[in-house]
C-alpha cells in the first residue's frame, strides 16, 4: 500500500475519499468539526503539490435518496473558511454535473462533492457506480479510516479503475498507530472496554484475551459480567442471552493469565436522567428497582491502580452514561488517569472521544483514532476491505 507522498499529484486531479460524517443540528449546523480538521493534512498536503482536489464523503445515512438534511453543502462553507480558500460544491457526486466541476478545475482548485450515500448504488459496491467516480479522476486516496471496515464503492470498488492509489496521511497515521498496539505493544498491553453491549463486541472482547496482559471491562456491558459471576444487577443492562459468553470470555482470560477486572462499586438511581436521586453501592447491593448507570469511585481507583504500570493502553467505550452529569464521573475519571499513565494511549469510538475532549485531556492522549466500527474491527483483526483495495489497485477496466 502507497502513501499519498510517494505519488506525483501536480497538475492531476486527485479524489480524496474522506470521511465528514460530522454532526448536525437541526438548523444545518455543524455541531463538531473534528472530523473535518482530521483531513487538514491531506487536504493541505494535495494543495501544496498543486493537484486539483476532489473531495468525496458520506453523511448519515440516507438510504440511498436525496435528502437536504443529510447534505455535504455545510460541510463545504466550514471546509472554506478552515483553509481560507473557495471550496467549489458540486450538487451530485457523479454525471455531467460533476463532470463538468472537476472539468474546470485548476491546479490547487477544492471540489467538494454531494453525499456519496444519496446513490443506493454507494453502499452496494455497485460497479458502475464505481466507475463514474473513478472517471472524475487520475489518482485516487483513501484517507477515510472511519469507513475502512465498509466495503463500498467509493472505498473499495473505484481502487479497481483508477491505476494510482495510496493511502492519505489520516489513515495512514491511524493503521501505524493500531498496529503499535495490536503487533508489537510495548508491555504490560492494557486494554479498556466499556460501552453497553457484550453482543457488540464479543470478537474484540475474544480477541483481546489473546494479546493483552489486562483487561478492564466497564460500563453496561460489565453488568452482564457480573450478572454471569451470579450478581443481582436490578434493572441495569444485562444481555441475558450473552451470560454463557460472558463466562467463556472469564474463562479464557484466567487461562490465559489476563487479569481481568470489572466494577466493585456503581451509581445506581431510578431513573436515567440529569436530576436522578443516586446512591453509591457495592456490585453485591445493588436493589432490584434500581439500575447502575456508572462505576462508582472504588472502580475507578481499582482500575486506575491497574493501569499504573502500563505502558501501551487502548480504549473503547465510556464507563457509563457520561452524557448526563450524576453518571459522569467514572468515565471523565478513568480519563485522567489515562492521561497520565506513563504509557502510548490510544483512544478510540465517538463516545470515548467526546469523553475525552469533555474532560479536556485530549492533549494528554497520545493518539485519538477517527474511527469506532473500524477501530474495533482493527483490534478484534478482522480484515480491512479499504485497505485491501488500496493493496490490490488498478485490477479491473
Amino acid at each position: 500500500m502507497k502513501s499519498i507522498s510517494e505519488l506525483s499529484i501536480g497538475g492531476k486531479k486527485v479524489m480524496v475519499r474522506v470521511d465528514f460524517n460530522v454532526p448536525l443540528d437541526d438548523q444545518g449546523r455543524i455541531t463538531d468539526d473534528t472530523r473535518i480538521k482530521a483531513h487538514l493534512p491531506t487536504i493541505n498536503y494535495v494543495i501544496g503539490q498543486k493537484g486539483k482536489l476532489i473531495l468525496a464523503s458520506h453523511l448519515g445515512r440516507p438510504k440511498g435518496k436525496r435528502a437536504e438534511k443529510y447534505s455535504l453543502k455545510p460541510v463545504s462553507l466550514r471546509l472554506s473558511e478552515l483553509l481560507g480558500r473557495p471550496v467549489t460544491f458540486v450538487d451530485d457526486c457523479v454525471g455531467p454535473e460533476a463532470e463538468k466541476a472537476v472539468a474546470e478545475m485548476k491546479e490547487r482548485d477544492v471540489v467538494l462533492l454531494e453525499n456519496l450515500r444519496f446513490h443506493a448504488e454507494e453502499e452496494k459496491n455497485d460497479k458502475g457506480f464505481a466507475r463514474e467516480l473513478a472517471k472524475l479522476c487520475d489518482v485516487y486516496v483513501d484517507d477515510a479510516f472511519a469507513a475502512a471496515h465498509r466495503g463500498h464503492a467509493s472505498n473499495a470498488g473505484i481502487t479497481g479503475y483508477v491505476s494510482d492509489c495510496a493511502a492519505g496521511l489520516l489513515l495512514a497515521s491511524e493503521l501505524d498507530y493500531l498496529k503499535k498496539a495490536t503487533e508489537d505493544p510495548v508491555r504490560p498491553l492494557v486494554a479498556i472496554i466499556g460501552g453497553a453491549k457484550v453482543s457488540d463486541k464479543i470478537g474484540v472482547l475474544d480477541r483481546l484475551t489473546e494479546k493483552v496482559d489486562k483487561l478492564i471491562i466497564g460500563g453496561g456491558m460489565a453488568f452482564t459480567f457480573l450478572r454471569a459471576l451470579g450478581y443481582e444487577v436490578g434493572l441495569s443492562l444485562c444481555e441475558q442471552d450473552m451470560l454463557d459468553v460472558a463466562r467463556t470470555i472469564m474463562t479464557k482470560a484466567a487461562d490465559r493469565h489476563v487479569r481481568l477486572y470489572l466494577p466493585v462499586d456503581c451509581v445506581i438511581s431510578q431513573a436515567a436522567s440529569a436530576d436522578a436521586v443516586t446512591k453509591y453501592v457495592t456490585v453485591q447491593e445493588i436493589p432490584k428497582e434500581w439500575m447502575a448507570l456508572d462505576i462508582g469511585p472504588a472502580s475507578t481507583t481499582l482500575f486506575g491502580e491497574a493501569l499504573a504500570d502500563a505502558r501501551t493502553i487502548v480504549w473503547n467505550g465510556p464507563m457509563g452514561m457520561f452524557e448526563l452529569a450524576p453518571f459522569s464521573r467514572g468515565t471523565f475519571g478513568l480519563v485522567n488517569f489515562v492521561a497520565s499513565a506513563h504509557a502510548l494511549s490510544i483512544v478510540g469510538g465517538g463516545d470515548t472521544d467526546t469523553a475525552v475532549h469533555q474532560a479536556g485531556a485530549a492533549a494528554r492522549i497520545s493518539y485519538i483514532s477517527t474511527g469506532g466500527g473500524a477501530f474495533l474491527e482493527l483490534l478484534e483483526g478482522k480484515a480491512m476491505p479499504a485497505v485491501e483495495a488500496l493493496e490490490n489497485c488498478g485490477g479491473q477496466k
